[in-house]
């Protein structure tokens, strides 16, 4: 189920860690709305939550989380490709467009910019689709690290071109940094 709506509701939060890495994870009752990187932290979802869920209720409760723990945990285990919980878009039309293409870039396959534009119908979009990826609230889960220059390397994200590096690398691909 995705959803563009900002109604009142209250949002659900957890914290998950693997190795040095802290994530944090809140939902709403219609599925996953942000995840924060490594280098993010409470404040970090906290601030996310309060732009674009207005007069959101934020409850700290790992039991409404556990699907997506288990499921983010997995996956950064290494034993698990894909993800099948619900995820709860909140961002523009566009962006909620790149965001669902993103969802469709296979583990272990990465696509360009101006690949993403295509898939979106907005080939001249190419800046923009990077802002979107950019904007993207759900990384790791919407595989943002997976979009990369057309010539190879890897360009911009929010955690650091080394996290990116190191989830492609997660995922068996090895691409250059520019």
């Amino acid at each position: 189920m995705i959803s563009n709506t900002n109604t009142l509701q209250e949002v659900y939060w957890s914290a998950v860690e693997y190795h040095n890495w802290k994530l944090h994870l809140a939902a709403t009752n219609k599925g996953l709305c942000c995840l924060t990187l490594p280098n993010g932290s409470f404040d970090t979802l906290a601030h996310w939550v309060n732009l674009h869920i207005p007069h959101a209720h934020l409850i700290e409760d790992p039991e409404a989380l556990a699907v997506y723990e288990k499921q983010v945990l997995e996956y950064l285990q290494g034993q698990r490709t894909t993800f099948t919980f619900p995820l709860d878009f909140r961002g523009t039309a566009f962006q909620v467009s790149v965001w669902q293409a993103l969802t469709r870039i296979p583990y272990g396959e990465t696509r360009s910019y101006s690949e993403i534009a295509q898939v979106v119908q907005r080939p001249k979009a190419i800046r923009a689709v990077g802002a979107a990826n950019g904007a993207n609230p759900i990384p790791i889960v919407v595989p943002c690290h997976r979009v990369i220059g057309k010539n190879g390397n890897l360009t911009g994200y929010g955690g650091g071109l080394d996290i990116k590096a190191e989830l492609l690398r997660h995922e068996g691909k090895r691409e250059r940094v520019s």
